[in-house]
């Protein structure tokens, strides 16, 4: 038994003062009020702290300087480090490659998911910026890897050495061990490939895409579920043209995922979005890179690109934003301290709304017989601990 007791227990709709959580085995034994009332061979008093659930990153490129694409040993050492920020499960995202490329990141997501390794963060299947992305809207997405669903290279795009047969074939070799892909639905095809992956169990994902408000209706009404980044890498909101941005805002069969460093999305548009379709229906995500965890200056690698760290952001060499140097622990402070969001509508969006839309029965909650995945934040919400499966697997120093 361990007991952690004088937090605040941040629980799905109140945080109770003063609290005592206990933990047994894997599981949440006990959530009370007050001190704890049984032995316990370890034991935490937290008075001045926070206890959430475990932060779930939905899409998150690297940390620390690895990066999914990095070659061997990439996806375990992203998943050794991320529970220093407080996350204890994340889909490995990648962004548009050559399917050898993305068959070695996928061979790698398959053995952390088979051999999961004692202390890191649960490996979920991976997240696909795809190939099938519209290069108008592809940002840092490497123009050369975009393809038509239907044809070889994507309008616009120089002739490459694979198809779109090529990247579909390796998508369906490594199905099991995908969860998410993000497409642009107004593409050649992109209806069909909708319908074609939903079919086959995975979850797409609407992102870098030009689709106009009918576009994006028609893709929700073929079975999409999920919005990439809303509001990067897609038309702007406009009162008399909502475009995309206004289909996923109206539409609660999406739920959408949004980046809060500050720099990619106003925070007073965060607000927006949050009141439009409430903590259940936002995913708080890092897009997190390579850079993100090392220090201002930093260089490092996106795929085969150089990006370094500028503006609190990750950024090409031609100050392209390329993704975020966010963690989740960042992400939890910028939606409590700077968006002024509840500390449970905070855990929500980062922890609970993924922890479901991903269907991790357990997780994501503090509730007694939930699973253990938990953090334990200071008065400053910076990481103290992180709990997975019940085990102690990252503290602080002192």
């Amino acid at each position: 038994m361990i007991v952690l007791s004088g937090a605040g227990l941040v629980l799905p709709d109140r945080v109770v003062s003063n609290g005592t959580l206990e933990i047994d085995g894997d599981r949440i034994a006990a959530i009370r009020a007050g001190s704890p009332a049984s032995d316990a061979r370890s034991s935490f008093a937290l008075n001045g702290h926070y206890i959430v659930p475990g932060f779930v990153d939905v899409h998150v490129h690297g940390v620390a300087g690895v990066d999914t694409l990095g070659g061997a040993g990439s996806i375990d050492a992203m998943a050794a480090a991320l529970p220093r920020y407080g996350v204890t499960a994340f889909c490995p995202t990648t962004i548009a490659c050559e399917p050898e490329a993305l068959d070695q990141s996928l061979a790698q997501v398959s053995a952390a998911r088979r051999d999961p390794a004692r202390g890191s963060a649960r490996v979920l299947p991976a997240h696909l910026e795809s190939n099938f992305i519209n290069p108008e809207y592809a940002g840092a997405q490497p123009a050369a890897c975009l393809r038509s669903p239907r044809a070889g290279p994507a309008t616009g795009s120089p002739a490459g050495g694979f198809g779109a047969a090529d990247i579909l074939a390796t998508i369906d070799r490594h199905s099991p061990d995908i969860g998410i892909i993000t497409l642009a639905p107004e593409l050649d095809g992109g209806l069909d490939l909708i319908a074609r992956l939903v079919a086959a169990g995975r979850r797409v994902a609407l992102g870098h895409s030009g689709a106009s408000y009918e576009e994006g209706l028609a893709a929700i009404a073929a079975g999409a579920r999920h919005a990439t980044h809303l509001f990067n890498r897609m038309p702007p909101f406009n009162h008399r043209d909502p475009g995309l941005a206004g289909a996923i805002l109206q539409s609660d069969e999406v739920a959408a995922e949004i980046i809060c460093d500050g720099v990619h999305v106003h925070p007073a548009v965060v607000r927006t979005a949050v009141a439009a379709k409430h903590p259940s229906r936002i995913m708080a995500i890092t897009d997190g890179t390579a850079l993100s965890g090392l220090p201002a200056g930093a260089t490092a690698l996106l795929g085969a690109q150089r990006i370094s760290s500028a503006g609190g952001a990750a950024r090409l060499d031609d100050g392209t934003l390329a993704g975020s140097t966010l963690t989740m622990d960042g992400a939890f402070r910028a939606l409590v301290i700077s968006i002024g969001c509840s500390l449970v509508d905070g855990a929500t969006m980062c922890a609970t709304t993924p922890a479901r839309e991903l269907g991790l029965v357990g997780h994501g909650v503090l509730a007694p017989d939930a699973i253990a995945v938990l953090v334990v934040l200071d008065s400053a919400f910076q990481v103290v601990q992180t709990y997975i499966g019940g085990q102690l697997v990252y503290a602080r120093s002192a």
